[in-house]
């Protein structure tokens, strides 16, 4: 298990590197070597610190093909249907792969076995399973050479990517080299990363004079990433009612200014 804790999307990306990203670059490297590639991300860590950011961060520095689901509508799809879904879903992506198979709040999907009550959960539980264990057959070795087509005409890597807000709750099963891989820890963020945050999310914003981000960073302790999104748009909105306020018949843009960040 390892700790995003504190060094951003950005550097759990940077760690990320060579066993994430570059097989999803180059899916017929790993194969073309024997190496078979990680086959799944669990991230944990409490609401709103970025589990779904990071996802989207993997998809997007990557630009495979993004497939997200939430386990709580797999669970209320009905006995039968969410077995049939899951197997379509991981279908579509393990043919337009490499890809990625995002699972938020896979724990409503994988219990622990011994405190599954219904048997559609035991079902739906070894649907899951199954599927993800079809990325070993898919990526075994291939006599060719690296740069052959034939590398290529087998379906290719998927990296399934879950998340909760409860590990433990996650059964052992899954928990295990072959299905998850690597677990990541991601908790509240500090001052760098809550100054790497702020970066991002003021981009955009007119800001007037001396932004000073890390002053804003030490009055936030406790805030996450959602957190800290609430924050910036709530300073965007003070900023449009001080306009508003203040010339109501004339409602060309002004710059932001930090006091809307410290209302």
């Amino acid at each position: 298990m390892e700790r995003g804790l504190g060094i951003g999307i950005k550097g759990v990306l940077d760690e990320l590197m060579m066993e994430v990203i570059v097989p999803l670059y180059h899916p017929q490297l790993p194969r073309w070597l024997g190496v078979r590639p990680m086959a799944g991300i669990l991230l944990h860590g409490p609401p709103g610190c970025g589990k779904t950011k990071l996802a989207h961060a993997i998809a997007n520095e990557t630009g495979v093909p993004f497939y997200k689901i939430s386990a709580t509508e797999v669970v209320s799809s009905g006995s039968g249907v969410s077995e049939e879904y899951i197997r379509e879903l991981f279908s579509k992506a393990y043919w337009t792969a490499p890809s990625i198979v995002f699972i938020d709040e896979i724990d409503a999907i994988a219990h622990k076995r011994e405190n599954l009550q219904r048997e559609m959960e035991r079902r739906i539980m070894t649907q899951l399973m199954t599927c993800m264990d079809e990325s070993d057959q898919i990526m075994k070795p291939v006599d060719v050479g690296l740069n052959s087509e034939a590398s290529d005409s087998r379906p290719g890597y998927v990296l399934v990517i879950g998340a909760t807000n409860r590990p433990d709750a996650v059964d052992p099963a899954l928990r295990r080299p072959g299905r998850f891989d690597r677990e990541i820890v991601l908790g509240v963020p500090d001052e760098n990363a809550w100054i790497e945050i702020l970066s991002v999310l003021t981009r955009n914003l007119r800001l007037e004079g001396t932004f000073d981000l890390a002053k804003i960073a030490r009055s936030t302790p406790g805030f996450v990433g959602a957190d800290l999104a609430a924050l910036t748009n709530k300073a965007g909105n003070l900023a449009m009612k001080s306009i508003i306020d203040s010339r109501r018949s004339d409602l060309t843009r002004e710059p932001k200014d930090v006091d809307h960040f410290e209302e």
